[in-house]
């Protein structure tokens, strides 16, 4: 039957005046009815995608918001929703492709470059995020989103002077808003004013308009205040507070069973009979003078180290890409079985080898002559591949006490991810720990590796002496230059949780840091206590 259109016309006005005047029940009460009813629109589907994403019901909105950008691509509100529900959904690069995709046609939209910059500061490249946030600003400048989003970038490169001005640039457009309270809250704590630092989170934390991110990364960031002046217990119980809202946010990463997955790999890796055809050298493929993987746990000193060796100007690195996704799909699929992986022809790793250069040189990194260090802590699970992708490669395996290395994941905010994930309680952690080094060091006994162990506290006490080890093992020069990182690392493109603690230089405080919270790590030492007594702590 066909439809009114005057009819549709007025039902189409009417749900946006709901929308326009907050009634969002019954905007997205009509916009459904009328959904049902055989009108499709995309001004309806995101009305009642907003209804299901403010319900948490993110994956049925994302349904709606894709059939919204199919049937109108131009629309502006359904392109700029779709990509704000992929963000929420921890999918930025996906996010990043529908805002460029608005951004072509919408080159001036402030909001449009401000989202961009999110989606990079959640892809951690903070240069190319601040780059769309200076555009948001010049094009509005009282954009408050995007001095919020400023002072973040300057936070996290420990540049709490610049951060303090945008924030305070934000609070006198938008009082309260989160973000520049964070920042200012991380500053006052960098300048040695912590009961400033504690009054604002405070604040924000009873503060009815946050949301629960906002809640969680005010009590994670308070966990640091009590940290710093010694309220250790008060501190414990605000970082697993922080966690636990982590956890009900991102509720979807539970059943990605990673843990289980690990052990499986385990499980595999010890039934391997590593014979086959002997591996020829991968150099044809680059031309690279030489060839690292910076590997360990997360928490172990492994930025400390790529940002030493990045102030040798025969290293380039990248940092944290996923550059060995190919051969993961091709070799690592449930149910694994790594047996295919040691009898494979040759011949048929060449196209893995030659998508793992093709994705260094997209990013940029230009290694010809250099040593190319491939830094990814997490990479230690799939040591078999790298094995045979790259026979020649050396491996730098950073080792810290595992109870420093537990505490410090739990501690720190990063963004979520499923292994990230696991790190939100003690004893997911420390079993998570307890995986992947017991696969790191079984792939150490059973395959031709170079392997050299980086200790995290004997590089504290005596810096120079073990980065020279490190940079001999490299067939590189040590040079005094290399130890004066912390401005280096304040422009580097990538943010990790160690990246505003490095800015300062060489951190000698950061060792035995377990010895605060020991009765709360109890639930760990299952777990850990074999690989206290490996490693030698």
């Amino acid at each position: 039957m066909a439809r009114n259109l005057e009819s549709d016309l007025e039902t189409l006005r009417t749900v946006l005046s709901l929308a326009q005047n907050r009634d969002f029940a019954a905007a997205s009460a009509l916009a459904e009815e009328t959904l049902d009813a055989g009108f499709e629109h995309p001004m309806l589907l995101n009305i009642v995608a907003t209804r299901l994403e403010q319900q948490g019901k993110y994956l049925e909105a994302l349904g709606l918001l894709e059939r919204a950008v199919a049937i109108a691509p131009n629309d502006v509100g359904a392109r700029n929703a779709l990509a704000l529900c992929l963000q929420r959904l921890d999918r930025p690069a996906d996010a990043l492709y529908h805002i460029d995709e608005l951004l072509k046609q919408h080159a001036e939209l402030a909001f449009a470059h401000v989202n961009r910059g999110n989606a990079l500061m959640a892809l951690g490249s903070l240069a190319l995020a601040k780059q769309s946030q200076l555009r948001a600003f010049e094009i509005e400048p009282k954009n408050f989103s995007a001095t919020a989003a400023l002072a973040s970038i300057a936070t996290h490169r420990g540049q709490h002077a610049e951060a303090r001005r945008w924030a305070d640039r934000t609070l006198a457009a938008a009082p309260g808003f989160p973000d520049a309270v964070l920042s200012l809250a991380a500053a006052d704590l960098a300048d040695g004013e912590p009961a400033s630092a504690e009054t604002r989170l405070r604040q924000l934390i009873n503060d009815s308009r946050a949301g629960a991110a906002d809640r969680a990364r005010a009590t994670g960031l308070l966990g640091d205040v009590f940290d710093a002046v010694g309220r250790y217990d008060e501190a414990f119980e605000a970082y697993n507070t922080c966690n636990q809202l982590l956890r009900q946010i991102h509720h979807r990463f539970a059943d990605s069973n990673l843990l289980g997955y690990a052990r499986a790999l385990n499980t595999a890796l010890k039934k391997l009979d590593a014979r086959g055809p002997t591996p020829r050298p991968a150099s044809a493929f680059s031309e690279a003078a030489g060839h690292a993987f910076l590997l360990g746990f997360p928490r172990t000193g492994t930025t400390l180290v790529e940002v030493v060796l990045d102030g040798n100007p025969r290293v380039v690195s990248l940092e944290e890409h996923e550059l060995l996704a190919d051969g993961v799909l091709a070799f690592m699929r449930e149910p694994v079985n790594f047996q295919p992986l040691m009898r494979v022809d040759e011949a048929e790793l060449d196209p893995l080898r030659e998508a793992y250069w093709r994705g260094v040189r997209s990013a940029g990194v230009d290694v010809a002559g250099k040593v190319f260090l491939d830094k990814h802590p997490l990479n230690s699970l799939k040591l078999p591949l790298i094995a045979k992708l790259f026979p020649e490669a050396k491996i730098l395996f950073a080792i810290r006490d595992p109870r420093d290395v537990i505490l410090s994941c739990f501690r720190r905010r990063f963004l979520m991810n499923p292994p990230m994930y696991e790190f939100l309680t003690v004893p997911g952690a420390a079993a998570f720990y307890d995986a992947v080094m017991e696969f790191a060091y079984t792939a150490k006994h059973g395959l031709a590796l170079g392997w050299r162990e980086v200790r995290y506290e004997r590089l504290i006490e005596d810096f120079e002496q073990e980065m020279r080890g490190i940079c001999e093992y490299l067939s590189l020069d040590w040079m005094a230059s290399m130890s004066e990182f912390g401005h280096r690392v304040q422009s580097r493109e990538h943010a990790t949780p160690s990246t505003a603690q490095l800015s300062q230089g060489l951190v000698t405080s950061a060792t035995a840091q377990w010895r605060h919270y020991e009765p709360h790590l109890k639930p760990a030492l299952a777990a850990l206590n074999p690989w206290i007594e490996r490693l030698g702590y």
